[in-house]
């Protein structure tokens, strides 16, 4: 299984969802803690080419989106061939 990336903040509904879903694939992923203003924050912004919300998600190195992208793949059944790619 790829490594998987999470950037999520504290009280974020997206992020919570986004995390079940993984969960529910038994996908194991890290989770990087990055509230506004944090160089986290800024790290997240940078590799997602710019998007300023949270989660931020990347499967084994690419930028997946955040928590629609990730529902939008599960749902055209895409993700899990993802995280399945070694």
């Amino acid at each position: 299984m790829p490594s998987i990336e999470i950037y999520t903040q504290d009280w974020c509904p997206y992020c919570v969802r986004a995390k079940q879903v993984l969960d529910r694939k038994g996908a194991a992923y890290k989770e990087i803690d990055a509230p506004g203003g944090s160089a986290a924050r800024r790290e997240a912004r940078e590799r997602s080419g710019g998007r300023t919300s949270v989660p931020q998600i990347f499967i084994g190195g690419q930028h997946i989106g955040g928590c629609d992208d990730l529902l939008d793949l599960d749902r055209a059944g895409k993700l899990d061939s993802l995280l399945k790619a070694a």
